[in-house]
């Protein structure tokens, strides 16, 4: 368990310069517990990270960026199987709002190991959107992971996001 710091001041002693009356104040740290929580698949999700990222490097260095978003999805898909990764493509998950639930088809792009949740994009820009999107995704999945990957770009890495679930890492 890690402790949170606090600085308290307090006045110690008394010392005469002059005329006046100063009081030197000195600062005390006492440590309080807090409790940290880490997502129980934080650290798979992380370590998978590197084989994802890999795996697009070798789709967008196939056929570069000009492809459709669908066609980057499904040949991640097949690179990562090649690789002896597990992922999904659609996942019905139930859905709560103040007591009430609801099963609902989430179409998302890969759920990676049902730990890392993959975006394939192939536009020109990504959008404040696109990253609140997956965001969105994972807090329903409670997927500790997310990586938005924009295939249009000439060198793929540099339309790589790493999202990670608020807390999930702490």
């Amino acid at each position: 368990m890690i402790g949170r710091r606090f600085l308290h001041s307090s006045s110690e002693r008394n010392s005469t310069r002059g005329n006046g009356d100063n009081r030197e104040n000195r600062f005390e740290i006492s440590v309080a517990p807090v409790e940290h929580y880490m997502h129980p698949l934080f650290e798979k999700a992380s370590a998978l990270t590197e084989t994802i990222i890999a795996s697009a490097i070798e789709v967008h260095r196939d056929k570069g960026p000009g492809l459709i978003e669908s066609i980057y999805e499904w040949r991640l898909m097949k690179e990562l199987e090649l690789r002896s990764v597990n992922c999904v493509s659609q996942r019905v998950v139930v859905v709560e709002y103040k007591g009430f639930t609801r099963e609902e088809p989430l179409r998302f792009d890969l759920l990676v190991e049902g730990c890392v949740l993959v975006e394939a994009k192939a536009v020109e820009k990504i959008l404040p959107i696109h990253n609140a999107q997956l965001l969105s995704y994972m807090k329903l999945l409670n997927v500790p992971l997310g990586l938005l990957i924009n295939f249009h770009e000439m060198k793929v890495t540099d339309g790589i996001r790493r999202l990670i679930l608020p807390g999930a890492n702490q």
